[in-house]
């Protein structure tokens, strides 16, 4: 069936699989509804062709591919793809019907011709927007999806440089350096990438931005970078997740979305992560004895996204 939106590719390749999540954050962030349209085209956003199909497998593990000009999905939730869309953590959507949590869904979507390399010649900010109204074309043409916006004064965490000053490294530029983060087999992994295992985040050239959407997950509230921190970092955190949606402890969902993962490039079939280590300390506390960073209890503006109305999709 023609027009599916797809959310673009060479940037934010994510894998799921039980309790493990990779993000390669590469050139593509989660968008928010209200970024600026570029200037490329006035013309909708819309996937050339696409496929979505019900996954029945009892397979829990989901796998989601950003590449060139093509999206592609296995096992994965309306509700993430919400969240990915609109740039909002599972927790700040309200509203729509239990089977936004629980149906699976497999997607196969390819952009038009010469699309993708159009968006990639946008400034990063045209470029997000252009990313943000492909995936949101999607929701809204084969979900019949429709949203609305509110602001709430809710509990929030504000990431701050600990006392003693900040312990996280900025990022090598060699991927091949020695000292470059190593992934499970021993091999660098790529640059802008982030790899999350229940109670333990690595991330390699990542932005404060994208460890702060991390940390949201986590915790069930939203973080609001104030390190002051500009440059890019190389990190690893280990903690002992909390029981329940927000710690994947046990490899339950991050935040009430999918979070499944396996290793770099491994998909339905990969080997389970190993159980974390149940005495290690607090994300909290791990932030700050890891990192020099802290979680600082606030009250702030919550965006959340109200749906108004959303269907089952369309046949292909």
């Amino acid at each position: 069936m023609p027009h599916l939106a797809k959310f673009r590719t060479a940037a934010f390749g994510l894998i799921v699989i039980s309790g493990f999540l990779a993000l390669s954050l590469g050139e593509t962030a989660r968008i928010r509804a209200q970024s600026p349209a570029s200037p490329a085209t006035d013309a909708p956003l819309a996937f050339e062709v696409s496929s979505i199909k019900v996954n029945h497998s009892a397979d829990n593990r989901v796998g989601i591919r950003f590449s060139p000009g093509r999206l592609t999905a296995t096992g994965v939730q309306l509700k993430f793809l919400i969240s990915n869309a609109y740039n909002v953590r599972p927790f700040q959507i309200t509203g729509g019907p239990n089977w936004i949590n629980t149906e699976k869904y497999d997607i196969d979507a390819k952009m038009p011709d010469g699309l993708d390399a159009e968006i990639q010649k946008l400034p990063m900010d045209q470029r997000r927007a252009k990313m943000s109204q492909l995936m949101q074309s999607l929701l809204t043409d084969r979900f019949q999806l429709k949203v609305s916006h509110e602001t709430k004064e809710g509990s929030v965490y504000n990431l701050v440089v600990a006392k003693n000053g900040p312990l996280i490294h900025e990022a090598k530029p060699p991927v091949d350096s020695p000292d470059a983060p190593k992934g499970p087999d021993g091999k660098p992994l790529p640059r802008n990438f982030m790899r999350m295992l229940p109670g333990d985040l690595t991330g390699t050239s990542v932005p404060m931005e994208f460890l702060a959407q991390q940390l949201s997950m986590q915790t069930g509230r939203k973080v609001i970078d104030q390190t002051g921190l500009k440059g890019s970092y190389d990190f690893e955190l280990k903690w002992t997740p909390d029981a329940g949606p927000g710690g994947m402890m046990g490899g339950g969902p991050a935040g009430g979305g999918p979070a499944g993962g396996g290793p770099p490039g491994a998909g339905p079939g990969g080997d389970a992560p190993p159980p974390p280590d149940t005495s290690g300390p607090s994300i909290f506390t791990a932030l700050q004895e890891q990192l020099g960073l802290k979680l600082d209890s606030a009250k702030g503006p919550v965006d959340m996204l109200v749906i108004e109305h959303v269907e089952k999709p369309t046949e292909n």
